[in-house]
């Protein structure tokens, strides 16, 4: 393939100017970052200490190979809810090597409020176990929760998508033959009982670790009964009497070590054979990102200077380079596996929706597995574009893109707004991995499109009431919509929303993707077949 032959000047004032503000961008991105895996009351900390308990940090990092990566994902949930009081909505979540294999690892935090689920807390837990049927990961659970949140318990515990889905995925984990092991460090408590409950392996640490539905307080209080944590749910209890735990373990150390000797056991499954190459470099470096990202969300760039910098050797093979301009697709290598890339250079055409259902088929008869690469505004509108059928045209890229049977991956590098999303594999559309960039945007339109089109309304409707245009409330109707849409445009409440798999660093996006493009691997391809296209 050939080489990407880069336009960026690097001494120029608009790329030293980029650099300076994306730089600044990610500096506050890794700020808030560190706080939110690291800071927390010293009395919390001191608990933990006294308990003689690892912080969960400590304990994945001993769990995992010797210098291997962990891929964290969602590490800024939750950074915008609860007042700030469940930072990375009090669990970690990624994807990392225990004994040779590739798994799911789902931490607890204690150190918040005793590792209690927020609403958002079981988003993330359901989340991460999607990850894992999508991708047949076995998973590692790191036990240490008080249960449910019950200050919030109505939107922890009752619909489809709260707490009790994480039982379900659990459960059918196990019937697609995913394994999972459970190490109890501290209390599982009432639902979250369930957790070793339906592991098919558990190890519980004696003294600090225990099972059960009601802890004392509530027993005594339901039954009148005074029991012990221990005679309630110990370590002794289930692995000798009980036998909902298999394994005790003597501190943390051991727990670990026990865990680490399960995985290996286990067998590994086999990847579906995917092309692949020697894994190469980029010719660019990659730190330029951040001087081609613009420092306006409305500044146009070439998306070309981007995958030089992401794929191997920064070699494109680009499909069909003179039409559909506005859609750049096109064969690379992202450390050595085959994907096929779709990447906007501006608004959605017929041409360019054409030529993206197009390329996108192609992928899948190839079974080469999809990366979109987002800053979109949408599809076209407009008279003209609409006789043309823009509306069809946009519809047969949705159809190719969501009966895509080969593995999809989205990567937010500036703006996503309208049905632009959707073509793209927004996050409706079951892509394997989606990841922001501290710049990115998102929304049903930007904000001064939404100010403006509120505005022109209720101009319109003073108008059509016969009353006199209050100018000064359309100027208060237009900053406030402006306002509310620039907060929930922004990277941040985005991904504490979890409406993606985590904010990374742009010059990371090729680790990123490359490990959740092994992970994908384990998984079986899905079965060929697309709905009807509307010619």
């Amino acid at each position: 393939m050939r080489r990407i032959q880069s336009m960026v000047s690097p001494s120029s004032a608009e790329f030293r100017r980029n650099e300076a503000h994306n730089r600044e961008l990610v500096a506050t991105f890794r700020s808030k970052q560190d706080a939110a895996r690291h800071d927390r009351p010293a009395r919390d900390l001191e608990r933990l200490a006294k308990q003689n308990k690892m912080r969960p940090r400590e304990r994945i990092e001993k769990l995992l190979d010797p210098g291997t990566p962990f891929l964290e994902l969602s590490s800024l949930a939750a950074n915008m809810a609860y007042g700030g009081d469940s930072p990375s909505a009090s669990s970690i979540v990624g994807i990392g090597i225990v004994s040779g294999r590739e798994v799911v690892i789902r931490a607890d935090d204690p150190t918040v409020k005793g590792g209690a689920w927020y609403p958002l807390t079981a988003k993330k837990i359901v989340r991460a176990l999607d990850i894992a049927m999508e991708n047949r990961l076995p998973v590692v659970h790191l036990c240490d929760s008080a249960g449910g949140f019950l200050q919030l318990q109505s939107e922890v515990f009752p619909d489809k998508y709260m707490a009790g889905r994480i039982f379900r995925n659990q459960s059918i984990l196990s019937k697609i033959g995913v394994k999972q092991l459970a190490l109890v460090f501290g209390h599982c408590t009432a639902g979250g009982a369930y957790i070793p409950g339906l592991s098919d392996y558990s190890v519980i640490v004696r003294g600090t670790g225990a099972v059960f539905l009601g802890g004392p307080p509530l027993v005594r209080a339901a039954t009148g009964e005074d029991v012990t944590v221990e005679e309630l749910g110990g370590a002794d209890m289930h692995t000798s009497v009980s036998g909902t735990c298999d394994y005790p373990a003597a501190n943390e150390d051991e727990a670990i070590h026990i865990g680490r000797e399960i995985v290996s056991q286990w067998d590994r499954a086999k990847k579906w054979d995917i092309q692949r190459e020697a894994p190469e470099e980029p010719a660019y470096d990659p730190q330029d990102i951040y001087g081609i990202l613009p420092d306006d969300i409305k500044k146009s760039f070439d998306m070309r200077e981007i995958i030089a910098r992401i794929v191997d050797g920064s070699r494109f093979h680009e499909y069909q380079p003179n039409y559909g301009t506005t859609l750049v697709c096109g064969y690379a290598n992202i450390w050595g596996f085959k994907v096929g890339i779709l990447a906007n250079n501006g608004v959605l055409f017929n041409d360019s929706s054409l030529k993206g259902a197009h390329f996108i088929e192609l992928c899948n008869q190839n079974n080469t597995p999809l990366v979109f690469l987002q800053n979109i505004t949408g599809y076209m509108i407009g008279r003209d574009y609409e006789r043309r059928g823009i509306t069809k045209d946009g519809a047969k890229m949705i159809m190719a893109q969501s009966c895509s049977r080969v593995p999809k991956f989205t990567v937010m590098c500036n703006g996503s707004f309208g049905a632009g999303n959707y073509g793209m594999c927004g996050r409706a559309f079951d892509g394997r991995m989606l990841f922001t960039w501290p710049n990115h945007q998102i929304g049903v339109m930007g904000g001064d499109q939404a100010a403006n089109t509120l505005a022109e309304v209720k101009m319109n409707q003073m108008k059509r009431n016969g009353d006199a245009v209050d100018q000064v409330e359309v100027e208060r109707l237009w900053e406030n919509t402006r306002k509310a849409y620039q907060e929930q445009l922004s990277a941040y409440y985005s991904t504490s929303e979890l409406w993606d798999d985590g904010m990374i660093d742009p010059v990371d996006t090729r680790n990123a993707l490359g490990i959740a493009i092994s992970a994908s691997l384990n998984a079986p391809l899905g079965e060929p077949g697309y709905g009807v296209f509307r010619f």
